[in-house]
C-alpha cells in the first residue's frame, strides 16, 4: 500500500466514527416499549473496530513519515514546513484585507484612516510564500503516491 492510500483510508475512518458516533447518539434513547432503528451496542462494537484500525494506520503513517527523507529532510519535517506555511500565508493574507479596508468619510474635514503596513509587500510575501508552498505540497504529494507504506 502506498503511503497516500493510507492517507486517504485514514480519512475514510475518521469520517466512519463521525458517522457512527453521530447514530450512536440518535439511537441512545429510545421511549419505553419501543425499539431503536438501530442497535447502538452494535455501532458500538464499529467503532471501537474503526477506531482501532484507525490508530494503527496513524502510527504507520507518522512512522513512514518520519523515515521517508527527501532533500536531506524527512517527509516529517516538510509537513511541519507546510502546516508553519500555510498559518504564515493565512496570516499576511488577512493583515492585507484588514490594512487594505477603506474608510468611507462624509467630509474632507474628517479624520483620514491610513494603512499602517506596506500592503503590497506584504502581498509580495504573502505569494511567495503561497508558491514555496505550492512547490513543496507537490514533492509532499509525490512523495506520498511513491512511499511504500
Amino acid at each position: 500500500m502506498k503511503l497516500a492510500e493510507a492517507l486517504q483510508e485514514r480519512a475514510d475512518l475518521s469520517r466512519r466514527l463521525e458517522q457512527l458516533q453521530a447514530r450512536m447518539n440518535l439511537n441512545a434513547l429510545v421511549q419505553e416499549g419501543e425499539t431503536t432503528p438501530e442497535d447502538p451496542d452494535e455501532l458500538l462494537k464499529e467503532f471501537e473496530k474503526d477506531a482501532a484500525r484507525l490508530q494503527e494506520v496513524i502510527a504507520a503513517i507518522n512512522l513512514r513519515n518520519a523515515q521517508t527523507v527527501c532533500d536531506g529532510r524527512t517527509l516529517t519535517e516538510m509537513l511541519a514546513e507546510r502546516d508553519v506555511l500555510t498559518i504564515r500565508i493565512r496570516t499576511l493574507q488577512d493583515l492585507v484585507t484588514h490594512a487594505s479596508g477603506t474608510a468611507h468619510r462624509a467630509r474632507n474635514s474628517e479624520i483620514r484612516i491610513l494603512p499602517s503596513v506596506n500592503v503590497r509587500e506584504l502581498q509580495k510575501q504573502a505569494d511567495q510564500l503561497a508558491r514555496q508552498l505550492r512547490r513543496l505540497d507537490n514533492t509532499i504529494q509525490e512523495l506520498n503516491w511513491l512511499t511504500e507504506l
